[in-house]
């Protein structure tokens, strides 16, 4: 017999739905619904949205129901400006430590010459592109730093995704990810710093020029009856 999801379990999938645009900003939906959806109770279900609540991911109305959290694209540029602060603390924690050896490998996978994760635009390649800023927050150690980026990496997904418009951007992505670490295996942290807030200033450009038929526009939307 399938083990029915318990409440962690249904909270990562809801989590992923929201994040992912499958279910879509504003809309609403029950717990009868999502319980009908996994099939399980209400009571994991429940346990569930409390927490997505809490980080403010939907709202629950009395008698209403849930209501998927809308785009603020106000508040995705100031999470892009506290992404430019946490990653530069996280290059100045790796200035002050030996970590050679990790970078050349990070390095390594973004060298322009052997285009690793393709030149097309693809999800594996949006999920690698995400990663490169995780994988450099571990190789600070700074666990706290790494935590915060990824919170950061869920609330500004939706636009960043949306960042690779032609293969030139893959391109350049190669360049800027493969540059960041040459310079900081070099010890050049001033220069490291600056190409770091340049990547993300024009990531943040990039998503401030979306419009909102391409944020509401998901073909991967479902549908809860």
């Amino acid at each position: 017999m399938d083990q029915k999801p318990n409440a962690q379990t249904i909270y990562e999938q809801l989590r992923e739905l929201i994040v992912s645009l499958r279910l879509m900003p504003g809309s609403r939906v029950t717990e009868s619904q999502l319980a009908n959806y996994f099939t399980v109770s209400r009571t994991p279900i429940r346990a569930a949205l409390q927490r997505l609540e809490t980080e403010g991911l939907l709202a629950i109305k009395a008698k209403q129901g849930c209501f998927i959290r809308n785009i603020d694209m106000v508040q995705i540029s100031h999470y892009y400006d506290a992404r430019v602060a946490l990653e530069l603390a996280v290059i100045d924690t790796i200035a002050g430590s030996n970590r050679l050896e990790e970078l050349q490998q990070l390095a390594n996978q973004w060298n322009p010459e052997s285009l690793v994760f393709g030149i097309e635009t693809s999800d594996d390649l949006k999920t690698a592109e995400e990663n490169f800023h995780l994988d450099l927050a571990a190789i600070s150690k700074n666990t706290v730093l790494t935590n915060y980026i990824a919170d950061i990496n869920d609330h500004i997904r939706i636009v960043r995704r949306l960042g690779f418009p032609d293969t030139q951007s893959v391109t350049d992505t190669y360049e800027e990810h493969y540059l960041i670490c040459e310079l900081l295996i070099h010890r050049d942290i001033t220069q490291a710093k600056d190409e770091m807030t340049r990547h993300i200033r024009k990531s943040q450009d990039q998503a401030s020029r979306v419009t909102l038929n391409q944020l509401y526009g998901s073909k991967n939307a479902i549908v809860l009856s």
